[in-house]
Protein backbone atom coordinates (compact mmCIF):
# COMPACT_ATOMS: atom_id res chain seq x y z
CA UNK A 1 0.00 0.00 0.00
CA UNK A 2 1.16 3.29 -0.81
CA UNK A 3 3.01 5.15 2.10
CA UNK A 4 3.21 9.21 2.90
CA UNK A 5 5.03 11.27 4.75
CA UNK A 6 4.63 9.66 8.28
CA UNK A 7 3.62 12.30 10.93
CA UNK A 8 4.40 13.20 14.88
CA UNK A 9 2.74 12.94 17.86
CA UNK A 10 3.29 14.01 21.35
CA UNK A 11 0.58 12.56 24.02
CA UNK A 12 -2.11 14.77 23.87
CA UNK A 13 -0.50 17.99 22.40
CA UNK A 14 -0.11 19.31 18.96
CA UNK A 15 1.67 21.77 16.93
CA UNK A 16 1.10 25.20 15.83
CA UNK A 17 2.82 28.30 13.75
CA UNK A 18 2.63 31.91 15.09
CA UNK A 19 2.42 34.66 12.78
CA UNK A 20 3.94 36.15 14.35
CA UNK A 21 -28.79 54.48 58.30
CA UNK A 22 -29.76 57.84 61.91
CA UNK A 23 -30.26 61.52 61.98
CA UNK A 24 -27.69 63.86 61.89
CA UNK A 25 -27.24 67.45 63.52
CA UNK A 26 -26.13 70.29 60.94
CA UNK A 27 -22.65 69.91 61.59
CA UNK A 28 -22.19 66.43 61.35
CA UNK A 29 -24.22 66.57 58.13
CA UNK A 30 -22.02 69.45 56.85
CA UNK A 31 -18.74 66.90 57.70
CA UNK A 32 -20.14 63.88 56.29
CA UNK A 33 -21.25 65.94 53.04
CA UNK A 34 -17.43 67.16 52.73
CA UNK A 35 -15.77 64.19 53.88
CA UNK A 36 -18.69 62.31 50.82
CA UNK A 37 -17.59 65.18 48.45
CA UNK A 38 -13.81 64.21 49.16
CA UNK A 39 -14.44 60.62 48.48
CA UNK A 40 -16.71 61.36 44.77
CA UNK A 41 -13.81 64.13 43.48
CA UNK A 42 -11.06 61.55 44.39
CA UNK A 43 -13.20 58.66 42.93
CA UNK A 44 -13.61 60.47 39.88
CA UNK A 45 -9.98 61.41 39.51
CA UNK A 46 -9.74 58.30 39.58
CA UNK A 47 -11.76 56.84 36.99
CA UNK A 48 -10.50 60.13 34.70
CA UNK A 49 -6.85 58.66 34.99
CA UNK A 50 -8.34 54.87 34.28
CA UNK A 51 -9.78 54.27 31.16
CA UNK A 52 -10.33 50.76 32.42
CA UNK A 53 -12.42 51.86 35.27
CA UNK A 54 -15.35 50.94 33.98
CA UNK A 55 -14.54 47.62 32.34
CA UNK A 56 -13.46 46.88 36.36
CA UNK A 57 -16.95 47.72 37.23
CA UNK A 58 -18.23 45.41 34.82
CA UNK A 59 -16.31 42.88 36.36
CA UNK A 60 -17.14 43.57 39.94
CA UNK A 61 -20.95 43.62 38.42
CA UNK A 62 -20.53 40.31 36.88
CA UNK A 63 -19.17 38.26 39.98
CA UNK A 64 -21.78 39.49 41.78
CA UNK A 65 -23.92 38.28 39.67
CA UNK A 66 -22.10 35.05 39.04
CA UNK A 67 -21.75 34.37 42.78
CA UNK A 68 -25.72 34.76 43.14
CA UNK A 69 -26.13 31.85 40.72
CA UNK A 70 -23.42 29.58 42.66
CA UNK A 71 -26.16 30.56 45.73
CA UNK A 72 -29.25 29.38 43.44
CA UNK A 73 -27.74 26.12 42.73
CA UNK A 74 -28.66 25.02 46.61
CA UNK A 75 -32.22 26.03 46.27
CA UNK A 76 -34.94 24.10 46.59
CA UNK A 77 -36.47 24.52 43.24
CA UNK A 78 -35.42 22.24 40.77
CA UNK A 79 -35.61 23.83 37.40
CA UNK A 80 -34.24 26.80 39.28
CA UNK A 81 -31.01 25.33 40.63
CA UNK A 82 -30.76 23.92 36.71
CA UNK A 83 -31.11 27.52 35.17
CA UNK A 84 -28.08 28.66 37.37
CA UNK A 85 -25.91 25.96 36.14
CA UNK A 86 -26.88 26.42 32.67
CA UNK A 87 -26.11 30.38 33.24
CA UNK A 88 -22.84 29.27 34.95
CA UNK A 89 -21.59 27.33 31.54
CA UNK A 90 -22.40 30.09 29.45
CA UNK A 91 -20.61 32.56 31.51
CA UNK A 92 -17.52 30.39 32.05
CA UNK A 93 -17.17 29.31 28.33
CA UNK A 94 -17.27 33.31 27.62
CA UNK A 95 -15.19 34.53 29.70
CA UNK A 96 -11.75 33.05 31.19
CA UNK A 97 -11.82 33.28 35.05
CA UNK A 98 -9.82 30.61 36.40
CA UNK A 99 -8.94 32.88 39.78
CA UNK A 100 -13.03 33.39 40.40
CA UNK A 101 -13.75 29.74 40.29
CA UNK A 102 -10.99 28.70 42.08
CA UNK A 103 -11.94 30.59 45.43
CA UNK A 104 -15.34 29.09 44.89
CA UNK A 105 -14.97 25.24 43.41
CA UNK A 106 -15.20 23.25 46.70
CA UNK A 107 -18.83 24.95 46.39
CA UNK A 108 -19.60 24.82 43.27
CA UNK A 109 -18.16 20.97 43.38
CA UNK A 110 -20.67 20.33 46.21
CA UNK A 111 -23.73 21.47 44.41
CA UNK A 112 -22.43 19.28 41.11
CA UNK A 113 -22.09 16.41 43.12
CA UNK A 114 -26.01 16.61 45.03
CA UNK A 115 -26.85 17.40 41.73
CA UNK A 116 -25.95 14.00 39.88
CA UNK A 117 -26.60 12.23 42.72
CA UNK A 118 -30.31 13.25 43.67
CA UNK A 119 -31.37 15.60 40.71
CA UNK A 120 -33.89 14.53 37.45
CA UNK A 121 -32.43 14.20 34.02
CA UNK A 122 -32.23 17.59 33.34
CA UNK A 123 -30.46 18.66 36.46
CA UNK A 124 -28.01 16.11 36.21
CA UNK A 125 -26.99 16.92 32.36
CA UNK A 126 -26.42 20.20 33.48
CA UNK A 127 -24.20 19.60 36.44
CA UNK A 128 -22.29 16.94 34.09
CA UNK A 129 -21.66 20.07 31.48
CA UNK A 130 -20.52 22.20 34.41
CA UNK A 131 -18.48 19.53 35.82
CA UNK A 132 -16.53 19.88 32.43
CA UNK A 133 -16.14 23.61 31.94
CA UNK A 134 -15.03 24.92 35.27
CA UNK A 135 -11.65 21.46 35.03
CA UNK A 136 -10.98 23.43 31.41
CA UNK A 137 -10.98 26.90 33.18
CA UNK A 138 -9.08 25.33 36.05
CA UNK A 139 -6.57 23.49 33.65
CA UNK A 140 -3.34 22.56 35.35
CA UNK A 141 -4.35 23.81 38.61
CA UNK A 142 -4.33 21.16 41.45
CA UNK A 143 -8.06 21.72 41.89
CA UNK A 144 -8.78 19.93 38.55
CA UNK A 145 -7.27 16.55 39.70
CA UNK A 146 -9.53 17.34 43.01
CA UNK A 147 -12.42 17.84 41.12
CA UNK A 148 -12.04 14.93 39.19
CA UNK A 149 -11.28 12.70 41.92
CA UNK A 150 -14.13 13.83 43.66
CA UNK A 151 -16.96 13.79 40.85
CA UNK A 152 -15.39 10.60 38.99
CA UNK A 153 -17.34 7.82 41.23
CA UNK A 154 -20.83 9.39 41.18
CA UNK A 155 -19.91 9.98 37.19
CA UNK A 156 -18.58 6.01 36.83
CA UNK A 157 -21.67 4.89 38.45
CA UNK A 158 -24.53 6.15 36.54
CA UNK A 159 -22.09 5.91 33.16
CA UNK A 160 -22.41 2.33 33.73
CA UNK A 161 -26.12 2.01 35.56
CA UNK A 162 -28.60 0.56 32.78
CA UNK A 163 -31.13 1.80 34.91
CA UNK A 164 -30.45 5.40 34.06
CA UNK A 165 -31.73 7.24 30.69
CA UNK A 166 -29.12 6.50 27.86
CA UNK A 167 -28.82 10.38 27.08
CA UNK A 168 -27.87 10.69 30.97
CA UNK A 169 -25.28 8.06 30.55
CA UNK A 170 -24.15 9.39 26.95
CA UNK A 171 -23.72 13.00 29.01
CA UNK A 172 -21.79 11.02 31.81
CA UNK A 173 -19.39 9.58 29.44
CA UNK A 174 -18.48 12.43 27.84
CA UNK A 175 -18.14 14.88 30.99
CA UNK A 176 -15.80 12.22 32.36
CA UNK A 177 -13.36 11.49 29.87
CA UNK A 178 -13.29 15.06 29.18
CA UNK A 179 -12.46 15.54 32.81
CA UNK A 180 -10.08 12.80 32.61
CA UNK A 181 -8.39 13.95 29.83
CA UNK A 182 -8.50 17.65 31.36
CA UNK A 183 -6.88 16.47 34.98
CA UNK A 184 -3.88 14.69 33.54
CA UNK A 185 -4.38 11.93 35.53
CA UNK A 186 -2.53 8.62 35.88
CA UNK A 187 -2.63 6.33 32.43
CA UNK A 188 -3.74 3.58 34.75
CA UNK A 189 -7.12 5.26 35.12
CA UNK A 190 -7.24 6.43 31.63
CA UNK A 191 -7.11 2.58 30.79
CA UNK A 192 -9.71 1.16 33.47
CA UNK A 193 -12.30 3.92 31.60
CA UNK A 194 -11.50 3.06 28.40
CA UNK A 195 -12.20 -0.50 29.52
CA UNK A 196 -15.49 0.71 31.22
CA UNK A 197 -16.49 2.80 27.77
CA UNK A 198 -15.88 -0.29 25.80
CA UNK A 199 -18.12 -2.43 27.73
CA UNK A 200 -20.52 0.08 26.85
CA UNK A 201 -20.15 0.32 22.70
CA UNK A 202 -19.46 -3.27 22.80
CA UNK A 203 -23.80 -3.89 22.34
CA UNK A 204 -23.38 -2.45 18.89
CA UNK A 205 -20.98 -5.22 18.00
CA UNK A 206 -21.98 -7.60 15.59
CA UNK A 207 -23.86 -10.99 16.91
CA UNK A 208 -22.38 -14.10 16.89
CA UNK A 209 -24.12 -15.13 13.75
CA UNK A 210 -22.60 -12.14 12.41
CA UNK A 211 -25.88 -9.72 12.05
CA UNK A 212 -26.25 -6.37 12.62
CA UNK A 213 -27.82 -5.94 16.21
CA UNK A 214 -31.06 -4.07 16.76
CA UNK A 215 -30.54 -1.31 18.73
CA UNK A 216 -32.60 1.92 19.67
CA UNK A 217 -31.94 5.33 18.14
CA UNK A 218 -31.39 6.69 22.41
CA UNK A 219 -28.97 3.63 22.93
CA UNK A 220 -27.30 4.27 19.35
CA UNK A 221 -26.31 8.10 20.97
CA UNK A 222 -24.90 6.59 23.88
CA UNK A 223 -22.91 4.30 21.96
CA UNK A 224 -21.43 6.88 19.90
CA UNK A 225 -20.47 8.87 23.09
CA UNK A 226 -19.27 6.15 24.60
CA UNK A 227 -16.78 5.68 21.07
CA UNK A 228 -16.31 8.97 21.07
CA UNK A 229 -14.97 9.00 24.67
CA UNK A 230 -12.89 5.97 24.29
CA UNK A 231 -11.00 7.67 20.91
CA UNK A 232 -10.18 11.25 22.92
CA UNK A 233 -8.76 8.81 26.18
CA UNK A 234 -6.97 6.83 22.97
CA UNK A 235 -4.93 10.14 22.34
CA UNK A 236 -3.03 10.26 25.73
CA UNK A 237 -1.91 6.84 25.23
CA UNK A 238 1.85 5.60 24.20
CA UNK A 239 2.08 5.11 20.56
CA UNK A 240 4.16 1.92 21.98
CA UNK A 241 1.71 0.54 23.85
CA UNK A 242 -2.01 0.86 20.83
CA UNK A 243 -1.48 -2.59 20.05
CA UNK A 244 -1.68 -3.72 24.14
CA UNK A 245 -4.20 -1.41 24.25
CA UNK A 246 -6.40 -2.32 21.68
CA UNK A 247 -6.26 -6.04 21.99
CA UNK A 248 -5.94 -5.64 25.86
CA UNK A 249 -9.20 -8.23 25.75
CA UNK A 250 -9.14 -10.92 23.62
CA UNK A 251 -12.64 -11.87 24.45
CA UNK A 252 -13.34 -8.43 23.34
CA UNK A 253 -11.67 -5.26 22.25
CA UNK A 254 -9.81 -5.84 19.06
CA UNK A 255 -9.64 -4.10 15.59
CA UNK A 256 -11.55 -6.58 14.15
CA UNK A 257 -14.28 -5.39 16.74
CA UNK A 258 -14.04 -2.07 16.14
CA UNK A 259 -14.59 -2.52 12.48
CA UNK A 260 -17.67 -4.38 13.11
CA UNK A 261 -19.27 -0.66 14.57
CA UNK A 262 -18.91 0.31 10.64
CA UNK A 263 -21.86 -1.68 9.75
CA UNK A 264 -23.84 0.09 12.58
CA UNK A 265 -27.46 1.52 10.72
CA UNK A 266 -26.86 4.58 13.01
CA UNK A 267 -24.64 7.20 11.13
CA UNK A 268 -23.16 8.53 14.77
CA UNK A 269 -21.85 5.54 15.45
CA UNK A 270 -20.48 4.69 12.20
CA UNK A 271 -18.46 7.96 12.17
CA UNK A 272 -17.52 7.33 15.73
CA UNK A 273 -15.71 3.97 14.45
CA UNK A 274 -14.27 5.60 11.75
CA UNK A 275 -12.78 8.22 13.82
CA UNK A 276 -11.39 5.76 16.30
CA UNK A 277 -9.77 3.76 13.78
CA UNK A 278 -8.17 6.09 12.02
CA UNK A 279 -6.47 7.02 15.51
CA UNK A 280 -5.61 3.76 16.37
CA UNK A 281 -3.81 3.78 13.17
CA UNK A 282 -2.10 7.01 13.51
CA UNK A 283 -0.67 5.82 16.72
CA UNK A 284 -0.13 3.03 15.73
CA UNK A 285 2.23 3.77 12.46
CA UNK A 286 4.03 6.15 14.73
CA UNK A 287 5.74 3.39 16.77
CA UNK A 288 5.35 0.99 13.88
CA UNK A 289 5.31 2.13 10.27
CA UNK A 290 3.52 -1.56 9.48
CA UNK A 291 1.28 -1.25 12.29
CA UNK A 292 -1.67 -4.38 10.95
CA UNK A 293 -1.17 -3.68 7.38
CA UNK A 294 -2.81 -6.13 6.67
CA UNK A 295 -6.03 -5.55 8.26
CA UNK A 296 -6.15 -2.15 6.81
CA UNK A 297 -5.88 -3.53 3.10
CA UNK A 298 -9.43 -5.87 4.59
CA UNK A 299 -11.25 -2.54 5.94
CA UNK A 300 -10.44 -0.38 2.87
CA UNK A 301 -13.16 -1.63 0.51
CA UNK A 302 -15.91 -0.99 3.51
CA UNK A 303 -14.21 2.47 3.71
CA UNK A 304 -14.85 3.03 0.34
CA UNK A 305 -18.28 2.27 0.43
CA UNK A 306 -18.62 4.39 3.27
CA UNK A 307 -16.64 7.28 1.32
CA UNK A 308 -19.21 7.01 -1.60
CA UNK A 309 -22.66 5.71 -0.25
CA UNK A 310 -25.71 7.12 -2.18
CA UNK A 311 -28.26 4.74 -0.45
CA UNK A 312 -31.52 6.59 -0.77
CA UNK A 313 -33.16 5.59 1.98
CA UNK A 314 -30.52 7.54 3.99
CA UNK A 315 -30.88 11.35 4.52
CA UNK A 316 -29.31 13.89 2.20
CA UNK A 317 -27.31 15.72 4.67
CA UNK A 318 -25.87 12.38 6.70
CA UNK A 319 -25.10 11.02 3.45
CA UNK A 320 -22.47 14.04 2.68
CA UNK A 321 -21.13 14.06 6.31
CA UNK A 322 -20.58 10.48 5.95
CA UNK A 323 -19.03 10.44 2.47
CA UNK A 324 -16.85 13.50 3.47
CA UNK A 325 -15.41 11.82 6.91
CA UNK A 326 -14.92 8.69 5.42
CA UNK A 327 -12.85 9.82 2.35
CA UNK A 328 -10.48 11.37 4.83
CA UNK A 329 -10.43 8.29 7.07
CA UNK A 330 -9.67 5.85 3.89
CA UNK A 331 -6.73 8.48 2.38
CA UNK A 332 -5.15 8.49 5.91
CA UNK A 333 -5.40 4.69 5.91
CA UNK A 334 -4.10 4.15 2.52
CA UNK A 335 -1.14 7.06 2.12
CA UNK A 336 -1.09 8.51 5.47
CA UNK A 337 -2.35 11.79 4.14
CA UNK A 338 -3.82 13.90 6.59
CA UNK A 339 -5.94 17.15 5.39
CA UNK A 340 -4.13 19.98 7.43
CA UNK A 341 -6.81 22.67 8.95
CA UNK A 342 -5.68 26.16 10.05
CA UNK A 343 -7.61 28.09 12.96
CA UNK A 344 -6.71 31.73 13.26
CA UNK A 345 -7.35 33.06 16.57
CA UNK A 346 -5.68 36.42 17.12
CA UNK A 347 -2.42 37.18 15.79
CA UNK A 348 -1.71 33.14 16.23
CA UNK A 349 -2.31 29.86 13.73
CA UNK A 350 -3.02 26.67 15.00
CA UNK A 351 -2.38 23.97 12.76
CA UNK A 352 -4.38 20.90 13.13
CA UNK A 353 -2.65 18.16 10.77
CA UNK A 354 -3.11 14.86 12.82
CA UNK A 355 -5.96 13.07 13.93
CA UNK A 356 -5.05 13.11 17.53
CA UNK A 357 -4.99 17.05 17.27
CA UNK A 358 -8.13 17.28 15.68
CA UNK A 359 -9.73 14.82 18.03
CA UNK A 360 -8.56 17.08 20.68
CA UNK A 361 -9.62 20.33 19.04
CA UNK A 362 -12.87 18.90 18.40
CA UNK A 363 -13.53 18.00 22.12
CA UNK A 364 -12.79 21.63 23.36
CA UNK A 365 -14.74 22.80 20.01
CA UNK A 366 -17.78 21.21 21.64
CA UNK A 367 -17.39 22.03 25.13
CA UNK A 368 -16.42 26.16 24.52
CA UNK A 369 -18.16 26.54 21.12
CA UNK A 370 -17.12 29.84 20.14
CA UNK A 371 -15.33 30.89 22.51
CA UNK A 372 -12.80 28.68 22.30
CA UNK A 373 -10.37 31.67 20.30
CA UNK A 374 -10.68 33.21 23.72
CA UNK A 375 -9.58 30.37 25.68
CA UNK A 376 -6.95 29.47 22.79
CA UNK A 377 -5.51 33.23 23.33
CA UNK A 378 -6.38 33.46 27.27
CA UNK A 379 -6.28 29.69 28.77
CA UNK A 380 -3.11 28.27 29.98
CA UNK A 381 -4.30 24.58 29.79
CA UNK A 382 -5.27 24.64 26.12
CA UNK A 383 -2.10 26.74 25.25
CA UNK A 384 -0.35 23.92 26.81
CA UNK A 385 -2.22 20.99 24.89
CA UNK A 386 -1.65 22.35 21.30
CA UNK A 387 2.20 23.50 22.57
CA UNK A 388 1.40 27.41 21.57
CA UNK A 389 4.42 28.81 22.30
CA UNK A 390 5.09 32.02 24.80
CA UNK A 391 2.79 32.84 27.77
CA UNK A 392 -1.29 33.85 26.85
CA UNK A 393 -1.42 37.99 25.71
CA UNK A 394 -2.68 40.31 27.98
CA UNK A 395 -2.54 43.31 26.65
CA UNK A 396 -5.43 43.30 24.66
CA UNK A 397 -8.29 41.16 26.78
CA UNK A 398 -7.45 42.05 30.46
CA UNK A 399 -7.47 38.61 32.55
CA UNK A 400 -9.23 38.24 35.78
CA UNK A 401 -6.05 38.45 37.78
CA UNK A 402 -5.46 41.47 36.35
CA UNK A 403 -8.44 43.00 37.08
CA UNK A 404 -8.12 42.05 40.89
CA UNK A 405 -5.33 43.86 41.23
CA UNK A 406 -6.80 47.59 39.45
CA UNK A 407 -9.16 46.77 41.79
CA UNK A 408 -7.01 46.42 44.74
CA UNK A 409 -5.25 49.76 43.47
CA UNK A 410 -8.13 52.05 43.05
CA UNK A 411 -9.11 51.12 46.71
CA UNK A 412 -5.96 52.71 47.95
CA UNK A 413 -6.40 55.25 46.14
CA UNK A 414 -9.85 56.15 47.93
CA UNK A 415 -8.56 56.40 51.53
CA UNK A 416 -8.68 59.28 52.81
Amino acid sequence: MPKGKRKGRSDRNGRHHENGGGSLNSSEDESYNLDNASVASNFSDATAEDPDDGAALADDQMEEKLGELIDGMAQKSSQGRVNCQEQLVKAFVKKYMPGFIKERYFTICDCIERSLKKGGGAEKAAAAELATVICVQLGNDDSTEEIYKLLKPVLLTMMCDTSVAANIRAKCCTALSNMTFLSGCEIGDVIHLMQQLESIFSASYLKGDGSVPIVSAEMAVLHAAAISSWSLLLTLVNPADIDAVVNSNAKRMSLEKLSELLESIHLEVRMSAGEALALVYELGRNNDEDFEEDFAMDITETLKQLATDSHKYRAKKDRKQQRATFRDILQFIESDTVPEIQVKFGKEVLVLDTWTRRKQYDTLCNILGPSINIHLTENELLRDIFEIVGPPPTTEIPTYAQNQMERNRKVIKLVP
